[in-house]
């Protein structure tokens, strides 16, 4: 039920692009194409599904306060968490590397039409929004850190591909002079990051013990309110 629920919460609810607007860069500039969209969503779901979890490995054993113990004692005390940035943004330009080198070798069209917003990814926000959003949630193992990587680029995806298939459906539209271009594309991701916000209320009705101990609550407050009245009964008698 939590990898469930970390998988759509990440993808409707906490959306990278609707929820946070990170990634804005990429999402404009590579969402007049859906066949550019499409690629450039699936690199970074192949991306921050490697990085988040590879930075949950560095965050864990490395750089939290007392990450360092499994080497002896004397390693116990150094907090190393001020590497974080740098330390995250390494390994996600290294994975960025490897993703454009294989795009380039079996997709090289696909490689031309993303163009400079390939490598750009590196310093992408969004990806390493996914990074530093695992690190300040505490997430507790390996495979939900895969899972929210997988989930977060899943929702990178869903939104430039969304705006993307839009864009090139009003691009025959008789759009107002003023609006066009990418001022009716703010006011459509607008519209869109409202009816994101709708899902706000996904999954977030508590587990069950804690929907049997208001349960509970609720049944000893009613049984107190029939004492009382039945006291005031016999005191008016």
């Amino acid at each position: 039920m939590e990898h469930l629920e970390l998988f759509f919460k990440s993808i409707f609810v906490d959306n990278m692009v609707f929820a946070t607007f990170l990634g804005m860069c990429s999402y404009l500039a590579v969402s007049k194409k859906v066949s550019t969209a499409v690629g450039l969503g699936a690199a970074v779901i192949f991306v921050m599904a490697i990085t988040v979890p590879l930075n949950w490995l560095l965050d864990q054993y490395i750089l939290q306060d007392g990450a360092l113990a499994w080497l002896g004692e004397e390693y116990a005390a150094y907090d190393l968490s001020f590497l974080s940035f740098i330390m995250f943004i390494a390994t996600i330009a290294t994975m960025v590397q490897l993703v454009e080198i294989i795009v380039e070798k079996f997709a090289p069209a696909l490689y031309n039409s993303l163009g400079i917003f390939l490598p750009l990814i590196a310093v992408n926000c969004a990806i390493l929004g996914g990074s530093l959003f695992m690190q300040s949630r505490e997430i507790a193992s390996l495979d939900l850190a895969f899972n929210y990587g997988i989930s977060s680029g899943i929702g990178f995806f869903l939104a430039i591909l969304t705006i993307a298939a839009i864009r090139e459906k009003i691009r025959y539209s008789n759009i107002p002079a003023p609006l066009r271009g990418l001022g009716i594309t703010f006011i459509i991701t607008g519209l869109m990051a409202i009816g994101f916000m709708s899902f706000g209320g996904m999954l977030t009705g508590g587990d069950e013990e804690t929907i049997k101990e208001e349960q509970t609550v609720q049944v000893k407050v009613k049984d107190n309110d029939k004492e009382l009245v039945i006291n005031e009964k016999e005191t008016k008698e």
